[in-house]
This record gives structure tokens, C-alpha cells and sequence, in this order.
């Protein structure tokens, strides 16, 4: 068998979908959010607080790793590294970036893309003596960073095995967030 057959041969989608939530999403993405980490967190989902993150380098080459979300709110979606990391390099050369969850078992997926920030000297710190000493072990004084991915889009996606996937995409504007819910590709914001 080659390996595009057997790769084709893969099941996916195999995880169970919650049931769609009736009420209106909320007017912000991080409510949704952190309803639906709770749920993928409640299913059994490991490590449901890990994601990708992609950046690029200077030379616009994409580059991703997997990492931990350190926290989520109105200021944006946290994650910390090594000052002296690649990460750190591509960031300080291009400011944007884009973070995905995947939660197989519950076929839901987030998307989060925007400007990056980082966080002020004293939450890199807090958030560098929260990690636990052989974390912190080798890491000097303003080695640490903490950013913050400050979204202009989020798009949240549950997945159907008929492949009639639902999204609900939070799109920033100068007046705060829009809001849709498109049925077909073609129709993304």
C-alpha cells in the first residue's frame, strides 16, 4: 500500500461531537473559549491547554511548535519562552502570530490569530516563578518572556462526520467584535 492510500485508509473525525449549543454565541470569543476548554477538559481531553503556535522568520518562512496556554482574556491569549528562544527571534522580527487548539475526542477546534505583545517584565517573572524549579533551572534574570496574542480573528470550529462542519468566527472591528456563524466556505469572513 503507498502511503497516500494508507494514509486515506485513516479514520478521522472518530471523536463525538458535543450537541450544538442553542443559546446565541456570547458578544467576545474568550467566554466561548473558556466554555469550551472546560468541556474538552470535562471529556477527557489530555493536556487540552496545548497548542500550536506559528510564526514566521525573518525571512517570511512559516515555522510552529506545540506549547502551553498560560492564560486567556480580554488582553489575549498568553504563552511564555526563552528570550534567547527561535520564537522569541521570530517574533521580535514579525509581531504576528497564530495559535490552533485541536480536541480530537470532542472534534472541536479553535483558531486564533493577531498581533503579539509581550507582557510587562513583572508578569514575565510571576509567570516564570510560577513554573517549578527544574523549569526555571538555567534560565537568567529577563530570560523569560511572556506574550500575549492579542486576536483580530477567532474562529471556532466542531467538526461532523458528514463533513458539515459548524463555525462560529469572531472577526475584531473598531466597534468590538462581529460575529458570524457560516455555512459554507465561501462565506468566511
Amino acid at each position: 500500500m503507498t502511503m497516500a492510500a494508507w494514509l486515506r485508509s485513516l479514520p478521522s473525525l472518530t471523536g463525538t461531537a458535543p450537541l450544538p449549543d442553542a443559546a446565541p454565541p456570547p458578544d467576545a470569543p474568550e467566554p466561548l473559549f473558556e466554555r469550551w476548554i472546560r468541556a474538552a477538559v470535562d471529556a477527557g481531553v489530555a493536556e487540552a491547554h496545548g497548542a500550536t503556535l506559528a510564526t514566521v522568520d525573518a525571512d517570511g518562512i512559516p515555522d510552529a511548535r506545540v506549547l502551553i496556554l498560560k492564560d486567556v482574556g480580554p488582553r489575549g491569549w498568553a504563552f511564555a519562552g526563552p528570550r534567547d528562544s527561535a520564537k522569541a527571534e521570530q517574533l521580535a522580527a514579525q509581531s504576528a502570530a497564530a495559535l490552533t487548539f485541536w480536541w480530537p475526542p470532542v472534534l472541536r477546534s479553535v483558531r486564533v490569530r493577531g498581533r503579539v505583545m509581550e507582557a510587562s517584565a513583572e508578569e514575565s517573572a510571576a509567570d516564570l516563578a510560577a513554573r517549578s524549579a527544574a523549569a526555571r533551572d538555567g534560565i537568567a534574570p529577563g530570560g523569560w518572556v511572556l506574550w500575549r496574542l492579542v486576536p483580530d480573528r477567532v474562529e471556532f470550529w466542531e467538526g461532523s462526520p458528514d463533513r458539515r462542519h459548524r463555525r462560529t468566527i469572531y472577526h475584531r472591528t473598531a466597534g468590538g467584535w462581529q460575529v458570524s456563524t457560516p455555512t459554507t466556505e465561501s462565506e468566511r469572513p
